[in-house]
């Protein structure tokens, strides 16, 4: 089955995942690219995301999996004929066939970056690095089956702080993203508990790269 690697960036961030996988839908309709169907009562289109994006995230590392119907299409071609499909924003960086299994998906990279109006708060730095030293760290999590309590530390594999300029810091951490999985959003609303008074006036996310259990990248 195709793999098709793509960004998600600028206005696009706002798309939802069920909005995302009709873009991609249509455009593959529109490339002149036909999928297969699944078989059953109610036949649906075989195109996949890995990992399900929050609205508002960003990404230069999703991946889709795909199927075709009829004559075999060079990769090349479904990336350019698909890019001519897509909105702006959505860009298919790459197509490719004989993807790693998902099941193999471990770790992903990510950049949080954490906006203070009037500036970062005296020892934020500090402060924020040593809350994701302690040995633990119990944040509550959302779910479709109501809330429960998530310590955060064992899928936390990596964490650095960086100062941008006078009113930006960076996060850049390594985390769990499948059995057990982080959300990073999380690690803001860790700040938020824990450390009131460093609470961002603004934070967005961004997915840089997944990697599998060996922590190289996963493609």
């Amino acid at each position: 089955m195709p793999r098709a690697l793509f960004q998600k960036t600028g206005n696009a961030v706002y798309i939802s995942h069920l909005d995302l996988m009709r873009l991609f839908q249509r455009a593959f309709k529109r490339a002149g690219l036909p999928l297969t169907h699944t078989q059953g009562y109610n036949p649906r289109p075989s195109v996949s995301i890995a990992l399900p994006l929050s609205v508002g995230v960003e990404s230069h590392c999703e991946l889709l999996d795909f199927d075709l119907d009829g004559e075999s299409v060079p990769c090349e071609e479904i990336c350019d004929r698909l890019n001519s499909a897509l909105v702006d924003g959505v860009k298919v960086l790459a197509v490719y066939e004989d993807g790693i299994k998902i099941k193999h998906l471990a770790y992903l990279d990510c950049r949080i970056d954490l906006e203070y109006d009037t500036g970062i708060p005296d020892s934020a730095q500090d402060a924020i690095t040593e809350l994701f030293a302690r040995p633990s760290l119990t944040v509550e999590k959302k779910s479709k089956n109501g809330n429960t309590e998530q310590d955060i530390i064992p899928m936390i594999r990596s964490l650095r702080l960086e100062k941008q300029d006078e009113n930006n810091l960076c996060i850049f951490a390594r985390v769990c993203c499948q059995n057990p999985s982080l959300n990073p959003n999380q690690l803001v609303a860790a700040i938020a508990s824990y450390l009131p008074e460093l609470t961002p006036d603004f934070s967005k996310c961004c997915r840089l790269e997944i990697l599998d259990q060996g922590e190289t990248i996963f493609r």
